[in-house]
This record gives structure tokens, C-alpha cells and sequence, in this order.
């Protein structure tokens, strides 16, 4: 990380570039945050990337380290009543502009089967 400074493109941060997703969930918090921190929850509806959980902070948020390390997901909770409430992630230190844009999707696509999972 680090480095000279100079203007940055969208979605680049200091350490690489990121992509954001977000959902609201008619499940309460409780229900949302075990889903995505639990791993044979996770699998269900996000079987194919690898999360190792580096720190997380009960019904509030959860952060990992993806496949290599050499990315992370960090992902925030919000509780919007008793049953319903907001997941908001952000996949940071992605490689390039592209990456970003390409995983944008891959999550939006990945919080949308959760939230279909979740509300059946």
C-alpha cells in the first residue's frame, strides 16, 4: 500500500481498487450475520470462494481474507426493525479498474441469491 500520491481512478483506494454490494433482507440481523460468518451456511449460497474470517464483531460486522489473501471482503450489518435488515460489503485491494467492475457484478449477483435463500 501506499506510495506517491496522485489522482485516483473510480473505485481505486490506496491499496488497489474495490467493489461494493449491498442488500436489505426481510430476515432479522442475527439471522443475516450467522448465514455469512458461519461456513457451512455460506456455502450454500456462496460456494465458490474460499473466506477465512480475520476478525468480526457480533452482528456488526465481519472481515475475511479471500482464496490467496490477497484480497479482502469486508462485510457490515445493519438491523432495520426485528425482521429486516442490511448487508453491505466491499471487496477491496482488487488488481484493476476491470477486476473491480467484474466482481462488482459477481456480488451483486452473489447478495441476491442470499437474499433469495433467505426469504423463502
Amino acid at each position: 500500500c501506499g506510495g506517491p500520491r496522485r489522482r485516483r481512478r473510480r473505485r481505486e483506494r490506496p491499496c488497489g481498487f474495490s467493489a461494493t454490494a449491498a442488500k436489505t433482507v426481510a430476515v432479522p440481523v442475527e439471522r443475516l450475520f450467522d448465514v455469512i460468518v458461519d461456513e457451512t451456511q455460506r456455502s450454500r449460497w456462496l460456494p465458490d470462494v474460499e473466506l477465512r474470517e480475520r476478525t468480526s464483531t457480533k452482528l456488526r460486522s465481519a472481515r475475511f481474507d479471500v482464496d490467496d489473501g490477497a484480497t479482502r471482503v469486508i462485510f457490515g450489518f445493519e438491523a432495520k426493525g426485528d425482521a429486516k435488515s442490511l448487508v453491505a460489503l466491499e471487496h477491496e485491494r482488487l488488481p484493476s479498474a476491470e477486476e473491480a467492475e467484474r466482481m462488482k457484478a459477481r456480488w451483486r449477483a452473489r447478495v441476491a441469491t442470499l437474499k433469495e435463500l433467505l426469504e423463502r
